[in-house]
């Protein structure tokens, strides 16, 4: 297969998913590791994709401040590295507790880590995020509450009924997933799931962020809140070494995670 050939078939794949992997494209087409990240590179360079770890996105997302992509796209960018975060972020749930997730992919991959783990039982889990609420129904020992409101393209449930649902409640522990990070904390390009993520952050006494690596730089339209409202940040290890020092700087407690394989349900 010719090399134009090839990066037709790339980008028709990133077209048509939003994402594609590198592992995914080898077995595809039959060809080298290094062939594949060469025919992307040439395509990241007409600026047909956007490179990132592991393989490539379409060069409009996730940047455009204010594009919100379906749930079915976002859990397929990144992959692994999500995977890492939600593992590393897993060490802080204990038994007992009472948790907030927030709707999103790295946080459904959290959901499936803990509906899979009996040894975190009891658990209390408030969630905006249906497919969260979704992976961990019927784990036993596991109350969740959902929190209501209008539905997003992400499957997130936003606006005043579930922002009034939060306001009621005091957590343990929020996990928050976000769009993008940038020098002054995460952002979201919803202005309804923002104001939704602060209230979930409000009603909880501690605060991790999850974020895998390509969030850094990407800036939606609305800020959910400052770095002094979150005491944990979890990203994978492709963080760049200035995002890194910037982030050590700004946050108590940055955690790197290894990428991990994805598992279960995950692609």
């Amino acid at each position: 297969m010719l090399a134009t050939q090839r990066q037709e078939r790339i980008l028709a794949e990133v077209r048509a998913h939003g994402a594609v992997r590198v592992a995914d494209l080898v077995a595809a087409l039959d060809v080298s590791d290094m062939t594949v990240r060469r025919d992307i590179a040439e395509l990241a360079r007409a600026g047909l994709v956007r490179r990132v770890h592991g393989g490539a996105v379409a060069p409009e997302t996730p940047a455009r401040s204010t594009d919100e992509p379906g749930f079915e796209a976002k859990r397929t960018w990144a992959s692994a590295e999500k995977a890492g975060v939600a593992r590393a972020a897993l060490v802080d749930v204990e038994p007992g507790q009472a948790l907030a997730l927030s709707a999103g992919s790295t946080t459904w991959l959290l959901a499936s880590m803990i509906a899979a783990d009996p040894a975190l039982r009891p658990l209390t889990v408030v969630t905006n995020g249906l497919r969260v609420a979704d992976v961990l129904h019927g784990a036993d020992d596991v109350e969740v509450v959902l929190t209501g409101g209008a539905r997003t393209p992400s499957d997130a449930l936003v606006g005043p009924v579930a922002d009034a649902t939060l306001a009621s409640l005091r957590v343990d522990r929020a996990f928050l997933g976000v769009h993008g990070l940038d020098a002054d904390g995460p952002t979201t390009p919803n202005l309804a799931e923002a104001a939704t993520d602060r209230a979930l952050v409000r009603c909880a006494a501690a605060t991790t962020v999850l974020a895998d690596h390509t969030k850094w730089g990407t800036v939606g339209l609305a800020r959910i809140c400052g770095f002094d409202e979150i005491d944990t940040l979890v990203v994978d290890t492709g963080l760049s070494a200035d995002a890194r020092t910037h982030l050590e700087a700004a946050v108590d407690r940055l955690v790197l995670a290894d990428p991990a394989p994805v598992t279960g349900d995950a692609p």
